[in-house]
């Protein structure tokens, strides 16, 4: 029997642990089961408490106090004990019905996401058949806000990238928190950075606006000074840099955006539709039988 998951993931602060607990409170009103699953061993508050913690095996406040180690190296600990005891995730989820949508929440480590192979390992363990046997698909988060300092999106993008490659999953890409930028972004340009492309570079209103206020062209072969990192940041090498960036993004073309505002049920929902869909949730449900009394309302209807 197969059980279906969606992993919530993205860079600290996109938003995760809100947009966990407004799709629990949506399937709570839409009378469908969820069973949320904290494995952020940082993670402090919820607004839905987890029915599986991985605090409960192991919190990265002990692990850096007895490993003296740093929170990025204390995380990779954390998860590196997970795998050498997964019975604490098959203990709780095998008993699950395919009922039950169950919803990971991920650290906002992007290593883990990358380049380090302990989430790939996490995942072939959960999608692997005769075990947990999940249907499983990745939410990637990326803050909304990104969109309006072009460079640092399509940074953003190429993590949601990487991790769609290393996962290996199907994938959905999100930008949330799209109640911040409502009035900083017209709705006509939002729509580019959903399918991203180079040609965002090319029309950047912050970098022509920089242009003009200091009376410069765009020289992608000039040398900025290494001492002035605002010279750096606006130089030929950086420019050079985020458009083998974009190409490549371009190139690939995997990625593409959905929109998210967690104050908007619909918006939820929409994301919820999307999740279905990549595991095929619908498909393996079975058909509910009628009450006998409302056989009873039918017969009544008919005569």
């Amino acid at each position: 029997m197969s059980k279906f998951g969606v992993m919530v993931m993205g860079p600290a602060g996109a938003g995760k642990s809100t947009f966990c607990a407004s799709l629990i409170t949506h399937l709570q009103l839409n009378r469908r089961s969820s069973f949320y699953v904290n494995l952020d061993p940082a993670a402090e508050t919820f607004e839905h408490t987890p029915d599986l913690d991985i605090r409960e095996l192991i919190s990265l406040e002990d692990v850096m106090e007895e490993m003296e180690l740093g929170p990025n190296g204390g995380l990779i600990y954390c998860f590196e004990f997970l795998m050498e005891n997964l019975d604490f995730l098959t203990k709780s989820l095998d008993s699950l019905t395919e009922e039950y949508l169950i919803i990971f929440d991920m650290p906002g480590q992007i290593e883990l996401y990358t380049h380090v192979p302990i989430l790939p390992a996490l995942v072939r363990f959960l999608t692997r058949a005769g075990s947990l046997d999940f249907r499983l698909c990745a939410a990637y988060l990326l803050e909304a806000t990104f969109v309006v300092d072009r460079a640092k999106f399509f940074s953003g993008t190429l993590s949601a990238m990487s991790a769609m490659i290393m996962l290996e999953v199907p994938h959905l890409n999100i930008l949330s928190k799209m109640d911040l930028v409502k009035d900083q972004v017209r709705k006509k340009d939002l729509k580019r950075f959903q399918m991203p492309d180079s040609g965002l570079l090319d029309d950047d209103p912050a970098e022509i606006a920089r242009r003009k206020d200091e009376g410069t062209v765009d020289d992608e072969d000039a040398m900025a000074d290494p001492k002035d990192k605002g010279a750096l940041m606006r130089g030929g090498g950086f420019r050079r840099l985020n458009r083998a960036v974009a190409n490549l993004i371009e190139n690939f073309s995997m990625v593409s955006y959905l929109k998210l505002d967690v104050q908007d049920e619909d918006s939820v929902g929409a994301i919820l539709s999307y999740i279905d869909d990549c595991i095929q949730y619908h498909e393996a449900q079975e058909p509910k039988e009628l009450k006998d009394e409302e056989f009873d309302d039918m017969d009544g209807m008919e005569e």
